[in-house]
């Protein structure tokens, strides 16, 4: 593959995967304009965002099978071009109800990117690169909190909320052109696959019994929640309780993404000398202790906005080298059945962020506890989770040089 090849593989494969964070982090800072607009209150308009992410865990779930079943593009195609009808909706919508919806329906469309990139990331490359390639794919991602916010609270400021949705149309029409015109076909379908509810259970449960695939995306899938505590959380926070504006918070957002896309692509010089498993480890010890240091400092009135940025900075930083070691890890068993696997793995890591997301919603009293709190949550049951899990892995498939040796692609 030449480095031209590898590198426009993977600016679309982060353009798909980017494509969902991008859609909620664009209009963040125009909750406070659309709780106006639209009669209702910033915690209700958080609604739309738990129903983004519902509508990823259940639909990511609907595409795995579809993947596999019919190849990468043709489902892609078709999930794209809900997504760009419901972003189109979401323009138009003059109620939060219709909102939420249309949100729901605008994920379901997104999270087709979502899987079909991971799985892709599976179909093209071998097991040794596949961290450094999902690293590579955050960095691609971690362009939406750089500028989604900043350039929402700009655009809000402008011309209203409902341009961002415009934009955010536009943008789906664009991939869905990449896609068509400059994506291989990665993965040849399994017309053997049945679409039957029986056989895809099975399929499912499949990928969930291998005890390396469960304990590395639900640890990875929950370690990850904690940004969505804190993408859910911060609007509340940035904006009523430490009083920025719209476009203050949009830089904040953009500062703090830094330390997540840092990570992420220091990981892969971390990846030369530590496994996937040894950094996993450390990040997840790490993000247990700051996010209780944290939840300390918020429940004894030490925090300033400084102060919260610098914790917040810091946590990320851990979400970003546990997130593409973690995905690596859960994947590598798999070839044949990627795209499930695939789906299941973004299902968890979708529902955990649907359940903080909500969690914080109904906290309509302006604090930072809720979020830190959600925080120290995820990350102490992540860590959890990966030391029981890993007592059970017997068979472990190494992400290293070498480790693609023997496996089917």
């Amino acid at each position: 593959m030449s480095k031209k090849t590898y590198f426009f593989l993977i600016l679309i494969l982060g353009s798909l995967t980017a494509l969902g964070p991008f859609s909620i982090d664009m209009y963040l800072p125009g909750f406070p304009a659309i709780a106006k607009d639209l009669h209702t209150t910033a915690a209700k308009v958080s609604l739309s965002l738990s129903g983004f992410f519902i509508g990823i865990s259940f639909g990511q779930l609907l595409y795995g099978p579809l993947l596999d079943r019919f190849g990468r593009k043709k489902p892609l195609f078709i999930g794209l071009c809900v997504y760009i009808l419901a972003a189109i909706g979401c323009a138009l919508a003059n109620s939060i109800e219709s909102l939420i919806v249309l949100r729901v329906i605008q994920a379901i469309g997104s999270c087709a990117a979502t899987v079909a990139s991971v799985a892709m990331v599976r179909d093209l490359f071998p097991v040794s690169e596949n961290a450094k390639v999902f690293s590579l794919l955050l960095l691609v991602v971690g362009v939406s909190p750089m500028i989604a916010p900043t350039v929402g609270g700009y655009v809000t400021a402008a011309f209203g909320w409902h341009t961002v949705f415009w934009i955010l149309a536009a943008m789906g029409i664009a991939i869905l052109v990449a896609t068509i015109f400059w994506l291989p076909d990665s993965y040849k379908p399994d017309k053997t696959l049945s679409l039957k509810p029986k056989p895809i259970i099975q399929n499912f449960l499949t990928v969930i019994q291998n005890p390396q695939f469960y304990t590395y995306s639900i640890t990875g899938a929950v370690a990850f929640s904690g940004l969505f505590a804190y993408v859910s959380g911060s609007p509340l926070v940035f904006m009523e309780v430490f009083h920025t504006d719209e476009k203050v918070y949009g830089w904040i957002f953009a500062f703090l993404s830094v330390g997540f896309i840092g990570s992420s692509q220091l990981n892969t010089l971390f990846l030369r000398k530590f496994t996937s498993e040894q950094v996993v480890n450390i990040a997840l010890i790490a993000q247990v202790f700051i996010s209780i240091t944290f939840l300390a400092a918020a429940l004894n009135g030490l925090l300033t906005l400084p102060v919260t940025i610098v914790f917040l900075f810091f946590f990320l930083c851990c979400v970003g080298y546990t997130y593409p070691n973690a995905a690596a890890l859960s994947l590598a068993p798999f070839s044949k059945n990627a795209g499930s696997a695939s789906a299941l793995m973004g299902a968890f890591q979708m529902g955990a962020g649907t359940l903080i997301s909500v969690a914080i919603s109904l906290f309509e009293v302006p604090s930072v506890v809720p979020m830190v709190g959600s925080m120290v949550i995820s990350s102490s049951l992540a860590l959890t989770i990966l030391l029981v899990g890993r007592r059970f892995i017997t068979e472990k498939v190494e992400v290293q040089e070498g480790a693609d040796a023997g496996l089917a692609h």
